[in-house]
């Protein structure tokens, strides 16, 4: 018999978690089981426990918050003596095919004020729609930490000298690890997760979701080109020896996406960071109506003008001054802070 205690609504709710979890159980083979990028299998964090060290960024609006802990500690007193971690929490977009099921039957609803036709509730949606995508930095370093912490900017106007005299000498000194990639381009790591490749070793690229899209809709599309090629560090280093490869990346790229997708290419935005998070040669796919990060015009360069451009000039990066924001605290900046009194 039904604890009379209990509310309906969260009696409901507790069986459709119930359901739920039935559904999501895990096989005979448990966690252990093989399990493929992009599976909606049960996994485990790659470490034990989580203390908060702070909270590095936020965002009201994207709904999104970056978090510093220790993981993996010994002592449990809290001396500091586990590793570092990034963890980062971000609300999914609403799904239109499942929406609809967030309104049906009696969903759980705390009334917070209304007044007249209007009325303003918080509502708790079943374990199945209320998923919260988070990415995992670990072991994390000094630099990741720096990378996600919350600064403030600072525009910076880099001629070609100032690339060649401090950004370049600035890069070479860093031990800036792009295996990652590496991996990718191998088949080492993400093969699944691959929409097209050109296999060419000078003009081919590998096209494949960005881990900041969950696939699940195609307002927030987002996809990367990465080409085979290396050596290519950005934009910067583009001549015209290199058209035939940005205008693979941009034609195959384009009709790759609307076969798999359907979005047709007056629908994308396709365009190269500079300065890009990682250097070796990676072209952004996002949708047009997608406002993504680092889409904004101190940073993103359309590929179609990058083309256009080494058309007309084939050394028109090598001279040409570039504008891009550097954080407070970046050593970058720092040197051309002391470049600029000399």
């Amino acid at each position: 018999m039904a604890d009379p205690s209990v509310q309906p609504g969260k009696r409901k709710r507790e069986e459709e978690e119930k359901k739920e979890e039935s559904v999501l159980a895990p096989g005979p083979e448990g966690d252990k089981a093989p399990v493929g990028n992009g599976t909606a299998a049960s996994a485990r964090f790659p470490f034990s426990g989580f203390r908060l060290q702070k909270v590095l960024k936020e965002s009201s609006r994207d709904k999104i918050i970056f978090l510093h802990g220790k993981v993996n500690e010994t002592s449990g007193d809290g001396d500091g003596d586990g590793d570092d971690a990034v963890v980062i929490l971000e609300k999914t977009p609403f799904q239109v095919d499942q929406v609809a099921q967030l309104l049906l039957g009696s969903p759980e609803l705390q009334l917070q004020f209304s007044n007249d036709i209007y009325s303003t509730y918080n509502l708790f949606p079943p374990k199945l729609l209320s998923d919260i995508k988070t990415t995992v930095v670990y072991p994390a370093t000094e630099k990741h930490l720096k990378k996600y912490l919350r600064q403030d900017l600072h525009l910076v106007r880099e001629t070609g000298d100032d690339y060649k005299n401090i950004t370049l000498p600035y890069l070479d000194s860093q031990s800036l690890s792009i295996q990652w990639v590496y991996n990718i381009l191998e088949k080492k790591a993400e093969a699944d997760r691959i929409v097209f490749e050109n296999p060419d070793p000078l003009d081919g690229f590998v096209l494949i979701p960005d881990l900041k899209w969950n696939q699940k809709q195609l307002d927030d599309l987002y996809l990367i080109a990465i080409c085979h090629r290396r050596g290519i560090k950005s934009l910067r280093e583009l001549t015209g020896e290199h058209l035939p490869l940005l205008r693979n990346i941009l034609q195959q790229g384009q009709e790759a996406i609307q076969q798999r997708y359907q979005v047709k290419e007056e629908r994308l935005r396709v365009y190269l960071h500079y300065q890009p998070s990682y250097y070796h040669l990676h072209v952004h796919f996002t949708a047009l109506g997608f406002e993504a990060p680092g889409s904004g015009v101190e940073r993103a360069h359309l590929l179609t003008d990058v083309i256009e451009n080494l058309e007309c000039d084939p050394d028109y990066y090598q001279h040409r001054t570039l504008t891009f924001a550097l954080r407070a605290d970046e050593p970058l900046l720092k040197l051309f802070q002391e470049a600029k009194k000399n």
